[in-house]
């Protein structure tokens, strides 16, 4: 397997805060607070990937569906965001694993940091008190690294989750060139920028996806890039790039 540069690990602002990584296995987290919580992060990411390996390991159709599944009321509650957030955006569960593990981590290094933001392949979870700086990527389209997303600290927490067709090696059925779903759940932002983003095909697709993603449940706004076209609806603010 080649190496892929994390190139969106440059597109957050993180100043004044310290910054660390934490890889187990598949999951490589990018993560920032106000002190060094590497260690804690670590123990995090291992327990939740356990609570995911072995629920996988009893019901392997978890894994591989690509609709909602249902799961007990006693699975981890992991494994019961990741399955909620699936339901309401009308994907399999996965697609929300990469937000979910942000904000179970996340959460747990709120305990010890004021601020904290947790990358995780292009998903994040953050909790901030100063306005921080998202840069939208795109891939090649003309747009692309010209917008940024401000974050405002009463917002926080909150999800801010990508899903492209065109960038990464994401599944993805469209050719949306960027998704950006922001979302006070992060798992829910996660599936949904996967469903959303699998319904573009071209920039005709924009506005009808964007009028229905105004009745989608729990998600408080989205930015809708293909090529030199774009879409934006909800609690959303956009500045231009230095």
């Amino acid at each position: 397997m080649t190496y892929e540069p994390r190139w969106y690990r440059d597109l957050m602002s993180a100043k004044g805060l310290v910054s660390f990584e934490v890889t187990v296995l598949q999951t490589d987290l990018h993560v920032s607070a106000r002190k060094d919580l590497s260690s804690l992060a670590l123990r995090c990411v291992e327990r939740f990937r356990a609570d995911i390996e072995s629920f996988i390991a009893a019901d392997p159709v978890f894994k591989k569906t690509l609709v909602p599944h249902d799961v007990p009321e006693t699975s981890p509650p992991i494994i019961k965001a990741m399955a909620d957030a699936a339901a309401r955006a009308g994907v399999g569960p996965m697609a929300a694993v990469a937000g979910a593990i942000s904000e179970f981590v996340g959460r747990e290094l709120m305990k010890k940091s004021e601020e904290v933001i947790v990358e995780n392949g292009g998903d994040i979870f953050i909790t901030t008190e100063s306005v921080r700086k998202m840069l939208v990527y795109a891939g090649d389209s003309p747009l692309s690294e010209r917008l940024c997303l401000l974050i405002q600290p009463e917002d926080t927490p909150l999800g801010v989750c990508t899903s492209s067709g065109t960038v990464g090696h994401s599944l993805s059925f469209g050719k949306a060139d960027a998704v950006v779903v922001v979302s006070r759940n992060t798992a829910l932002a996660d599936a949904y920028a996967t469903a959303l983003g699998n319904r573009i095909q071209s920039a005709q697709d924009i506005d009808p996806v964007i009028k229905s993603s105004k009745t989608a449940d729990g998600i408080d706004g989205v930015v809708l890039i293909k090529g030199d076209k774009m879409g934006v609806w909800g609690n959303i603010e956009l500045v231009k790039s230095e």
